[in-house]
């Protein structure tokens, strides 16, 4: 049951008919771990503090750099060097104190990781590096977890969603899409540049079908589709993801 406070709060989403006083409630007792605090995980991490969630993990090793505030826009100008998921923590109490945040400041190695998100509902990949994705793919997998990706660059995103809970063997998996540890090619923020709003649509997007899984038990967007997002024409673009028969991890 939902408390007086809690309805109150959330009266708008439990307005919705998708969602209704059992989804709130299926909300306030949901897990999710979100990897990575940058550009991706700012975005998700606040709407669903205010969504509601139970209970949120966040992970990252880094600290606050000025350069950050462009588009991490969970940070202030007094969160500049301190640790990441310790500023994130205190600014998802700020704006939810009903949600429970807990900060894990360090890079998972995989059998931490293994357990964590065993512990989760669904996972957000919102890290910025192929070696992390393709470990937080496997275990996902492996964990039967649904995972939740996106990535950006300059004006470009993409998102994907993977319902590996109860999936046919013939869906595919990230690392079909991605058979690879590393980029050839450097291709980060700070080499390539980033509009800040498209990370943080991005974000929003991973937030928002977190919310769909975890209020109706059911992601709406079709999982294991490629969703491409030119944020200069402001254009979308989706396409179905292909199972690799000889991916190292689903085949």
């Amino acid at each position: 049951m939902l408390t007086d406070k809690q309805f109150l709060r959330y009266r708008r989403q439990i307005a919705l008919p998708e969602i209704a006083e059992n989804g709130q409630e299926q909300l306030s007792k949901s897990h999710v771990l979100i990897i990575g605090c940058g550009g991706l995980g700012s975005a998700a991490s606040l709407y669903l503090a205010a969504a509601g969630i139970g209970k949120l993990v966040v992970v990252d090793d880094d600290e606050v750099d000025s350069s950050n505030l462009q588009r991490q826009v969970i940070y202030r100008e007094q969160d500049l060097q301190v640790a990441k998921t310790e500023a994130t923590v205190r600014h998802l109490a700020e704006l939810n104190p009903m949600v429970r945040v807990r900060a894990i400041t360090k890079r998972l190695e995989k059998a931490q990781l293994k357990l964590e998100v065993m512990l989760a509902d669904v996972v957000l990949d919102c890290s910025d590096n192929m070696q992390t994705r393709q470990l937080i793919n496997q275990v996902c997998f492996e964990s039967s977890t649904p995972l939740v990706s996106a990535a950006a660059i300059g004006w470009q995103g993409q998102f994907a969603v993977f319902d590996y809970q109860g999936a046919d063997e013939d869906k595919a998996c990230y690392r079909c899409l991605y058979p690879f540890d590393e980029l050839k090619q450097v291709n980060s923020c700070t080499d390539s540049g980033v509009v800040g709003p498209v990370v943080g649509t991005l974000g929003n997007y991973q937030a928002l079908a977190a919310i769909q899984r975890l209020s109706t038990g059911m992601f709406h967007v079709k999982p294991f589709q490629l969703h491409l997002f030119d944020g200069l024409r402001m254009q979308w673009q989706t396409m179905q993801i292909q199972k690799d028969k000889q991916c190292q991890v689903c085949a």
